[in-house]
């Protein structure tokens, strides 16, 4: 299936919210990502998403649609260097090889505009389909920490997985 990877812009809200608004994205996420997603976090989403340049957070983008959203997020101090990996795609389009294809598109644009050389992702132990993304996407596992991460009253694995500049 076709997509590309664009800026956010203001007439994104409506597709935003409509598949943003998904318990099992959310349970795979971090608390930040709201749940139920509402119009009014989705406007402050993309206002956020928008401030910077070059763009830290891209639209998946189908048929002009949101469908979800892929980001690097530069660190600073002493891990200036790295920059963590976060992403989701709306559960209509699972399984279908496009957040690996994005996921790949992005470290690409990470290397290119951002003075980095590592990009780590940090899915969560029940998130099979996210492991393999990476892992299809040239990711390698680089740690496990035991029932580090709380999540909708239970206690998780937190991977850690990782690429590094060519």
């Amino acid at each position: 299936m076709n997509f590309k990877l664009r800026s956010f812009q203001e007439n994104d809200l409506d597709s935003l919210v409509k598949y943003a608004n998904n318990e099992k994205i959310a349970g795979n996420l971090t608390d930040q990502f709201p749940n139920p997603y509402t119009k009014e976090k989705g406007m402050s989403f993309i206002e956020m998403a928008t401030q910077e340049t070059p763009r830290k957070i891209k639209a998946i983008d189908i048929n002009n649609e949101v469908v979800g959203a892929v980001g690097v997020h530069p660190k600073t101090d002493i891990h200036k260097k790295n920059a963590e990996l976060g992403y989701w795609l709306a559960e209509p389009f699972w399984g279908r090889g496009i957040m690996t294809k994005a996921v790949t598109q992005m470290v690409d644009y990470g290397f290119e505009y951002f003075d980095i050389n590592r990009i780590y992702a940090v899915p969560f132990e029940n998130n099979i389909g996210s492991q393999k993304v990476l892992e299809k996407a040239g990711f390698v596992l680089e740690g496990r920490f035991s029932k580090t991460i709380y999540k909708n009253g239970k206690f998780l694995d937190e991977l850690v997985y990782a690429v590094r500049r060519p």
